[in-house]
């Protein structure tokens, strides 16, 4: 492998459009690990596969370094897609290189190599191993990587139900990889999103491995629901970050009037939140978007948005993500229009609501979370 090579990839790389900050790099030691791991298994004719490809540093790392000429790769973040395509174009890397799939047959069938940027939950890991054991080729070998800090003994057992041979590799600048091999015979692609009841909702809840919370009903959700009689009756609402859609579900039965957009930069989210609609009868009026910040929907369309953001970016606590949602709020609202947010106390959002959206009042707070209400000024 030409290390020089591989050095000057990672220093073009860039998040964007996901946020970016001196602290905050589009590439780790796992991709490094992995495509040096790999390198002695690929050459030009090669059918490898990539998955977890936060930015594209795995992909083009491989067209560029490695040699290989056709790529497929899965995603789950359409930031992840985005930048994946602007770093290409930066590089000179043709958009025929690379094919950019959901997780399934069309991404893996035949694939003789998967690169893995191992998940941070079980249950999408158990998604990835069940796709990869029943579409791969049957010799096909999986190279999964991550932090050793992110890593788990139940990631091996998780892998081992699917492959007969799983073997950690050493660890180096504190990433490991797992190789496995060996699909067991009758592997199926496996389940389809979980779905759970919660009891004191009465609604069904379908969830994928990569969504946040599962099944459950996170704690910054059910603050926020607290409000659900004092929100106001919308044309367009909007569930911003929808993960399994909770709150989209709880709005439009609150609100039969209502048309309520459910979305999210996740496949895996948005997939959650149509499975959630789906469920209990809802799918009429909920419609779900996979988008960058709502980026596609047209200025001042919502009446109504409600938002518990994030405050991780991956690994990293960063405000970022939260303030780069506000300011779509701020597009996407119609004058008067409000948004309803729920955030950790320790944020302060306040002040970048009422600068970014309009007037914001604080409507309730508990000793972990502040519900706040900004309006669109005109």
């Amino acid at each position: 492998m030409a290390e020089k090579s591989l050095e000057a990839i990672f220093g073009t790389l860039r998040r964007y459009p996901d946020v970016e900050a001196p602290n905050l790099q589009a590439w780790d030691a796992t991709d490094r690990l992995l495509l040096e791991a790999a390198a002695d298994r690929l050459h030009a004719g090669s059918d490898l596969t990539v998955i977890g490809d936060r930015y594209g540093a795995l992909t083009l790392g491989a067209l560029t370094v490695l040699g290989v000429r056709r790529v497929r790769v899965h995603e789950d973040l359409i930031t992840g897609e985005r930048a994946l395509r602007n770093n290409a174009a930066a590089l000179g890397v043709e958009a025929t290189g690379y094919r950019q799939l959901p997780l399934g047959e069309e991404l893996l069938a035949g694939a003789q190599t998967v690169l893995l940027q191992l998940p941070r939950t079980l249950a999408e890991l158990e998604e990835v191993a069940a796709a990869v054991a029943c579409y791969a080729a049957p010799d096909a070998v999986l190279l999964a990587g991550g932090r050793i800090k992110h890593m788990s003994l139940g990631m091996n057992a998780v892998l081992e139900r699917y492959f007969q041979s799983v073997q950690p590799q050493l660890a180096r600048q504190k990433s490991r990889i797992i190789l496995a091999g060996g699909a067991r015979k009758g592997a199926s692609a496996g389940p389809g999103p979980a779905v759970g009841h919660l009891a004191g909702l009465d609604l069904d809840v379908a969830a994928r491995g990569a969504v946040f919370a599962g099944t459950k009903l996170d704690i910054g959700t059910r603050f926020l629901l607290d409000f659900l009689s004092e929100m106001p009756s919308a044309r367009h609402a909007v569930d911003l970050g929808c993960g399994t859609g909770i709150l989209a579900a709880m709005y439009a039965r609150a609100h039969p009037e209502s048309h309520i957009t459910a979305t999210d930069r996740s496949a895996a989210a948005v997939a959650s939140a149509l499975g959630t609609a789906q469920a209990n009868g809802l799918d009429d009026r909920i419609s779900v978007l996979q988008d960058d910040a709502m980026s596609t929907l047209p200025a001042a369309s919502a009446d109504l948005i409600l938002l518990n953001p994030p405050f991780h970016l991956g690994a990293s606590v960063h405000a970022g993500a939260g303030i780069k949602m506000f300011e779509a709020a701020a597009r996407v609202l119609a004058p008067g229009g409000e948004l309803w947010t729920v955030f950790n106390r320790h944020l302060q959002y306040l002040p970048v609501l009422e600068r970014l959206v309009g007037p914001t009042k604080v409507r309730g707070a508990n000793p972990k979370f502040t519900v706040a209400v900004s309006t669109r000024r005109p």
